[in-house]
């Protein structure tokens, strides 16, 4: 069955959750390779779980975690936007007037364009740095302050945001009221606001076995070894030439990274290779029996959730609001789902089936598939209901520009990522 409004939003009145699990397979099919991310010293997220169908605990890998599986709905949300499907509320950074910026001073000047940055784009949603550290357009004053007096009144309002007055965030930044947000960079620091994920999803792989992968490197010029030494020029590139060196503290040549091989430049011969530099497998990806998806929607949540109008507690808006990022957290679901599941090279997964969703719900237990078009009707529904109750949705965003500072560094970055030839 499909999901209409009314069984929303009784959904967001007494039931626990929406749960989906979608059972994947690599593009390649069964038995393919695929390649999870690697973390700090060079590793794979590896744990044994007990999954269905086996007796004991089971070799499992991670191949996509609950924060990129939420900045991944993110970005389908933007794409959505972007493509006029869908009106959210955001917060849009506008850097475009600072590149090529001929007119601009150095320190102020773009090398590489940054356009518009958004509130679905950003690391920490309203709460990022980026947004604290600029200007609203329309009353030039700074979006968050450390003085209150000096900064805008939506940051102002956000100063108050809790569980029991999330209107702000409803207005302006929805997202972060289903993904998650701490507010550790505005006014208070640490103690700032802090809303737990209403969204879960997680993608792994079962009864995986790791593989190693080669090295190797065939330059058809033919560069040999000892063609070096090469050393560093002082405007970032390389030469064989000492006197066009960049000399150290003693006036002498500086080798081109660690030894002044013709590697270091990436030229040269890699032979064939089963371990890299320092005698390690190479991490060659796994293949595993089965990957699965889990996306868990907290209800429980939401009803953590109350949204005053004009100062006064409002039950009809509460379920409204709460009804709207039911919705929300489906679509962003489903947006995702329809962009495909490419999660980075060589780790392309295919459903095996169509995403099914389940309520949790002790009196109405219910299963229903939605699409993406399907979902964006439904939000907006569920939109106009919560305006009916007096909540208000931005469907334009609230334009801010960086401040001085934040184009200096900004600016100053980009010029020392070309100095060091983008290291």
């Amino acid at each position: 069955m499909t999901l209409n409004y009314e069984q929303l939003s009784n959904a967001a009145r007494t039931g626990a959750a929406f749960r989906c699990r979608v059972k994947l397979q690599p593009a390649g099919g069964k038995g393919d390779k695929v390649f999870p991310p690697t973390y700090a010293g060079a590793v794979y997220a590896t744990e044994k779980r007990r999954a269905d169908g086996y007796p004991e605990p089971v070799d499992c890998v991670l191949l996509d975690s609950v924060q990129s599986q939420a900045n991944r709905m993110e970005e389908a949300l933007q794409q959505a936007v972007d493509a006029g499907r869908l009106k959210l509320p955001l917060i849009e950074v506008d850097f475009t007037d600072y590149f090529p910026g001929e007119d601009k001073s150095e320190e102020m000047r773009l090398i590489d364009p940054v356009g518009k940055v958004t509130s679905l784009q950003v690391p920490h949603r309203i709460a990022d740095a980026i947004l604290r550290d600029s200007i609203v357009k329309e009353d030039g004053k700074a979006f968050r302050s450390t003085k209150e007096k000096d900064e805008s009144s939506y940051g102002q309002r956000l100063r108050r945001v809790s569980n029991h007055d999330a209107t702000v965030l409803f207005e302006l930044c929805p997202t972060a009221l289903i993904f998650g947000m701490w507010d550790s960079t505005g006014p208070k620091g640490g103690l700032g606001a802090k809303f737990e994920r209403a969204v879960v999803s997680e993608i792994v792989g079962v009864n995986a076995t790791t593989g190693v992968r080669s090295s190797s490197r065939i330059d058809p010029l033919g560069i040999q070894l000892d063609a070096g030494p090469l050393y560093l020029k002082a405007d970032g590139g390389w030469t064989r030439n000492e006197q066009e060196a960049k000399q150290d503290d003693k006036d002498k040549p500086i080798l081109l990274g660690k030894d002044g091989k013709p590697s270091e430049a990436n030229h040269g011969n890699v032979k064939p290779d089963l371990k890299d530099k320092s005698g390690n497998p190479y991490h060659g990806g796994v293949t595993v029996e089965k990957a699965e998806q889990t996306i868990v929607i907290s209800l429980a949540a939401l009803r953590r959730l109350r949204f005053p109008v004009d100062g006064k507690q409002n039950l009809d808006a509460d379920q409204a609001g709460r009804t709207v990022l039911a919705a929300l957290a489906i679509c962003a679901a489903a947006l995702a789902d329809e962009s495909g599941l490419d999660l980075r090279s060589r780790c392309l997964l295919f459903p095996e089936e169509n995403m099914t969703w389940e309520l949790l719900d002790r009196n109405n237990k219910e299963d229903f598939t939605i699409t993406a078009a399907d979902a964006i009707t439904l939000l907006n529904t569920a939109v106009e209901a919560a305006k009916k109750a007096g909540l208000n949705w931005r469907e334009k965003p609230l334009e801010l520009r960086p401040s001085d500072e934040l184009v200096k560094l900004v600016a100053r970055s980009q010029q020392l990522a070309v100095q060091k030839g983008g290291e």
